[in-house]
């Protein structure tokens, strides 16, 4: 029986930093596995199935070109990326504070651009349609 725990010992063939083992869990170490072995044989069909060059005693046969998507080129589905959930986002409070100050501080500038822009399109459209109802809020206090 192995000994477990932490007082047990790495052998000499299993390094901690050997770069032949995955840190990672057994299913995606499955899956990866699973994908490589599917590549390798589907190129080894696509090197099978590689036409070769005529020898001259055939005649090529007159072909038309393949202009639609070919489904077999299209991507597997193990081919796609595996899906993940996020279930926690452990950021130290003052970085936090820190990135929503700067933030605000570069809103500022893009702020002022807006008003300006605005302002001027609400010059031109005034000057180009003069016949447009004006609305103006008047706020005025008692003396």
């Amino acid at each position: 029986m192995a000994v477990q725990g932490p007082t047990a010992a790495a052998g000499p063939e299993l390094g901690p930093f050997s770069d032949e083992t995955d840190d990672l869990p057994r299913t995606f170490r499955r899956e990866k596995e699973a994908r490589a072995r599917e590549a390798r044989e589907r190129a080894a069909q696509e090197r099978a199935a590689a036409p070769t060059l005529p020898m001259g005693t055939e005649k090529p046969s007159p072909s038309r070109p393949s202009i639609y998507a070919d489904p077999e080129l299209e991507p597997a589905e193990v081919d796609m990326p595996f899906p993940a959930v996020v279930r926690g986002f452990d950021v130290p409070f003052v970085h936090l504070a820190r990135f929503f100050l700067k933030a605000v501080i570069a809103a500022i500038p893009a702020l002022i651009l807006l008003g300006a822009i605005l302002w001027f399109a609400g010059a031109a459209l005034q000057a180009l349609m003069p016949s447009l109802i004006k609305m103006k809020i008047l706020i005025s206090f008692p003396n």
